[in-house]
């Protein structure tokens, strides 16, 4: 197997770019360079500015006092502060605390609070108290007790009143909390409604993940050739991120050939064929934290697709297309399954069960299901400034997936598209 392994520093790789539309989406500062950010630091202080100013204005909403976070994705939104993210999202140990009249207190890691340094919202900063079971051992109820006699005294010293937005929590800290005589409020949802509206500058910073990711696609595709594996295409997707100042990637959603159906199989040592369908979905957290989330379904070599690839692609695109055209401020999340596209009953079993769903920092609500799975309770409206990704998922019984999803932003008049890489030609 090794000897039919090209190595990804060779020379020799994809002499000839099958598809110089997508060659142009490489990085223009040469493969050894990581993409510049064009953002200046005036934008990304606006942005900060706008996303505390939603979550304040939620707050009130609400009648909470005060916005509890641990996500780590809702800490970077708030406040751009960001430790050491995947670990906490596993560990909690590091958290904010927002008042809606008040100042917003980051909770940082011991020895980690000069990483807040010049964050424009970020009004105090303090060591966190952890009680992990994993540092406290059997110290976790006297940790679990400071912690929340602190939370509790700072909101009877700043809040308004004893109402509290919490994103996630243990049982064992909601109930010390509650203990306390705070009442607890559902802050995820507070703060994915604030999310959902995004400003011009978060449009900036979408548009630049957007362009790191087309720039680590265009790798993947020249990488595309027979005797590579999944994980060596996928590689070059989490390079192009790294080392332009991106996060992480939420998934491993990359399969070739038979493993493309069903859906949900993640990359592998699989050495991909000549004329194999390779079908993915990046799922990218890339630079200042905002998502990419895009998918593409090409062959192995670039060569023409066979009649069945054929007539998947056309399917997923007439989805992705028809289901763009209708999008609209104001359409109900129930109007928007009336008139969406009807998918055919031979790639039902197949389906992917999103229409469409937001996206930020990562995916958010709403998450609108494909018509077989669409919940006439389900409510929204979808809103202006808003961004939709449209996805498509069409395989039937023994044939690869065809995988497809493209961005857009909620405009006056419909759908603007925010990624641009091609789809292919059949």
């Amino acid at each position: 197997m090794q000897e039919a392994l090209r190595s990804l520093d060779s020379d020799d790789r994809a002499t000839v770019f099958k598809d110089d539309r997508k060659k142009a989406y490489l990085n223009p500062e040469g493969s050894n360079r990581p993409l510049r950010s064009p953002i200046a630091p005036d934008v990304l202080d606006r942005v900060r500015r706008y996303r505390i100013d939603r979550l304040r204005r939620q707050m009130v909403l609400e009648d909470c006092s005060a916005l509890l976070l641990y996500d780590p994705v809702n800490i970077r939104y708030a406040l751009d502060s960001s430790n050491m993210s995947i670990w906490t999202m596993h560990n909690p140990s590091r958290y904010a605390l927002i008042f809606a009249d008040g100042p917003a207190i980051m909770f940082e890691f011991e020895g980690c609070e000069h990483l807040n340094d010049g964050l424009p919202c970020v009004d105090e900063v303090r060591s966190s108290k952890s009680w992990l079971f994993f540092t406290a051992g059997n110290l976790v109820e006297e940790r679990l007790a400071a912690w929340a006699d602190e939370i509790a005294d700072v909101l009877r010293e700043k809040g308004r009143n004893r109402r509290l937005a919490v994103d996630r929590l243990e049982p064992v800290s909601a109930a010390a909390l509650q203990a306390r005589g705070l009442k607890l409020v559902d802050g995820q949802e507070l703060a994915e409604r604030a999310r959902s509206i995004k400003s011009a500058e978060e449009i900036q910073l979408m548009r630049w993940t957007i362009q790191v990711c087309e720039a680590g696609m265009a790798r993947m595709y020249e990488a595309s050739e027979p005797g590579r594996t999944e994980r060596e295409i996928w590689a070059e997707l989490h390079f192009e991120n790294a080392r332009s100042g991106g996060e992480w990637l939420e998934t491993k959603l990359l399969t070739a050939g038979p493993r493309t159906n069903p859906w949900y199989q993640e990359c592998s040592d699989y050495v991909i064929k000549q004329g194999e369908m390779i079908s993915f979905d990046t799922d990218m957290i890339g630079p200042y934290g905002y998502c990419a989330d895009l998918s593409r379904s090409w062959t192995c070599g670039h060569v023409v697709m066979n009649p069945k690839q054929r007539e998947l692609y056309l399917a997923a695109r007439e989805q992705i297309d028809h289901n763009l055209s209708i999008i609209r401020p104001g359409l109900s999340f129930s109007e928007f399954n009336d008139k969406s596209w009807r998918i055919p009953e031979k790639y039902v079993p197949y389906r992917y069960t999103l229409a469409a769903h937001g996206t930020g920092m990562a995916d958010e609500w709403p998450g609108i299901a494909l018509h077989p799975d669409f919940d006439p309770g389900f409510s929204g409206v979808i809103e202006e400034n808003m961004v939709l990704n449209v996805e498509s998922l069409i395989a039937e019984a023994g044939s690869e997936s065809i995988k497809l999803e493209t961005q857009a932003l909620v405009t006056k008049t419909g759908a603007e598209r925010l990624d641009t890489f091609p789809w292919e030609d059949c």
